[in-house]
């Protein structure tokens, strides 16, 4: 018998708007509270997701102008490059990065970003695969996805609205897209 003050992994996904593979990644990684049953089934408390869905919602409410901008990049060097960048860009952009797709769906799954900028080629999980499955569960509302390092003519199994850049990164046409989104995010 499930109480009703504990959900399943599978309610718990359904609450939060993300996988059923999420949730369990939240609770192996300790970002969301859980225990398990004699049957080896997780039980997450429900306050447990109401804080996290509250913190979620306080996190998305701009406190300030800032856009907020996540990169899941593995290679090191260009999270510098990225980094170095955009800062010298000197726009309001908070930013965030993740090494693979893994870490990268706790994260946005735990905070979802304005921007979200994901190498085509991530170690154990491809960035379209991770694409499609975040977006396949639940697209968090209002967030804009650019994969890098794709042909933008090549077939893909990711919705037309994706932007896609090929390598190297054209930085040029990332700000003017950054640039756009501010404008669009001012205007709310």
């Amino acid at each position: 018998m499930v109480r009703k003050d504990f959900l399943s992994t599978r309610q718990a996904a359904q609450r939060l708007g993300v996988s059923l593979g999420t949730v369990q990644n939240m609770v192996e990684a300790g970002a969301l509270e859980a225990w398990k049953t004699a049957g080896g089934h997780r039980r997450i408390p429900l306050s447990a997701i109401d804080n996290l869905l509250a913190k979620r919602f306080r996190q998305g409410t701009p406190e300030s102008d800032q856009l907020d901008l996540f990169i899941i990049e593995p290679d090191a060097e260009l999270r510098a490059t990225y980094e170095r960048t955009i800062k010298a860009w000197k726009l309001p952009v908070h930013l965030h990065f993740a090494e693979n797709g893994v870490v990268g769906l706790l994260q946005i799954g735990q905070r979802a970003p304005d921007v979200l900028i994901c190498n085509a080629q991530l170690p154990g999980m491809d960035g379209e695969s991770m694409l499609s499955q975040l977006l396949h569960c639940a697209p968090p509302p209002g967030m804009d996805v650019i994969v890098i390092g794709v042909d933008a003519n090549a077939p893909s199994k990711l919705p037309e609205t994706i932007t896609r850049f090929g390598k190297p990164i054209p930085f040029h046409e990332l700000k003017g897209f950054i640039l756009g989104r501010l404008a669009a995010f001012r205007r709310l």
